[in-house]
């Protein structure tokens, strides 16, 4: 009993102190087999299956502390763009609990909430006020953002007729001056050209050493490799290792 009332006073002790604790996190979702009203109504007329649940993410403990920078690997299917939607608070576990402590910026599907018809000026006051940030604050970074986006010339131009690697860099460009305690990274890094990538390991770089905390996704094994410190290795939504980088590679090309 006194053991007991230890541990959990440890584990409580532990998870208020770091900036990120999963505990025993579970997910699942339902995938829809029918497109339509029709097809559903005739595959419960025959009782065809129609909901199938996916088991994404399995009991997952973990914790990250202040100024460390977590990367994330996996096949693909393993459940990393999940556990960051998690992380990101913009989805919620089945069971368990993930608690986070500090304003996220996700780097995620970026320039999602920009709308084709407003030009770059416009969306990066829309995108901003998304992200969470008050309309003087992007007033005071606007110059800042712009230049970063390398898209003087084209700000005032409608986004529909922006090049995907324009778009890309204005929505990389807002989200990284939301000037976050936890910033999630999903396979963006590869925006733009080879110069803007540089620029943008750069700045990621920059929040590394000012001690944001960083959770970094990415099929690239060597910017894993020289980018972060620890990595926790996904395999079919378990954690199949949980620790030092390079052991973690070369478990995963093990695989």
């Amino acid at each position: 009993m006194i053991a007991w009332i230890y541990v959990t006073m440890y584990t409580i002790m532990t998870h208020e102190h770091s900036v990120i604790a999963f505990s025993n996190v579970e997910k699942y979702f339902f995938l829809q087999h029918q497109k339509t009203l029709k097809e559903l109504v005739q595959a419960l007329f025959i009782k065809q299956k129609t909901l199938e649940r996916i088991h994404a993410l399995k009991d997952l403990s973990f914790t990250v502390e202040k100024g460390e920078c977590v990367g994330i690997i996996g096949k693909n299917g393993a459940g990393k763009s999940t556990l960051l939607k998690l992380i990101a608070q913009v989805s919620s576990p089945t069971s368990g609990t993930a608690t986070i402590n500090g304003k996220v910026a996700p780097l995620i599907e970026l320039g999602a909430g920009f709308h084709p018809e407003l030009t770059g000026r416009e969306n990066v006051f829309l995108n901003g006020v998304i992200l969470g940030m008050k309309e003087s604050f992007i007033k005071k970074k606007f110059a800042d953002i712009v230049q970063f986006a390398e898209l003087n010339e084209f700000i005032d131009m409608p986004v529909k007729y922006y090049s995907s690697g324009m778009y890309m860099r204005l929505a990389f460009s807002v989200a990284i001056f939301i000037e976050p305690e936890i910033l999630l990274i999903d396979e963006i890094l590869a925006v733009g050209d080879t110069a803007f990538q540089e620029k943008c390991l750069q700045k990621m770089n920059e929040f590394k050493k000012n001690g944001t905390t960083i959770i970094f996704v990415s099929h690239s094994m060597d910017t894993v490799k020289n980018f972060c410190d620890r990595v926790i290795y996904l395999q079919e939504g378990k954690i199949l290792y949980d620790g030092e980088t390079k052991k973690g590679l070369e478990l995963y090309h093990q695989k």
